[in-house]
């Protein structure tokens, strides 16, 4: 059985969130959220986000114990970019893009 948890819109890069999400990928969703705490970059923290809201739909919705689950996948997808300008000399604009993210956590039980 599979649950499924995501956070959609999230005002920062795909490349930024990539390596926090590599570096729990193989891990259990508590230790994950342990690993996660102490991680020094602010895209741990919504993915924290995600996973606690995928251990919550597991245990409400289906009746599952969180010891049992482990991480089957965790993707990260690119979101709508603002797009934005930057004033520079000569009375030019440079264009530039504020990214977002859309992160899905896949739990399942683990056997």
């Amino acid at each position: 059985m599979e649950i499924i948890a995501e956070a959609n819109y999230i005002r920062m890069s795909p490349r930024k969130v990539i390596p926090v999400t590599e570096a729990i990928k193989s891990l259990s969703p508590l230790v994950a959220l342990e690993k996660l705490a102490l991680m020094p970059k602010r895209a741990a923290k919504p993915v924290a986000k995600v996973i606690k809201s995928a251990i919550a739909n597991a245990t409400n919705n289906s009746k599952l114990s969180a010891d049992i689950l482990r991480i089957k996948s965790i993707v990260v997808g690119s979101g709508p970019a603002l797009k934005r300008w930057r004033p520079v000399s000569r009375g030019r604009a440079h264009p530039y893009k504020k990214r977002m993210s859309h992160i899905k956590v896949v739990l399942e039980e683990n056997k």
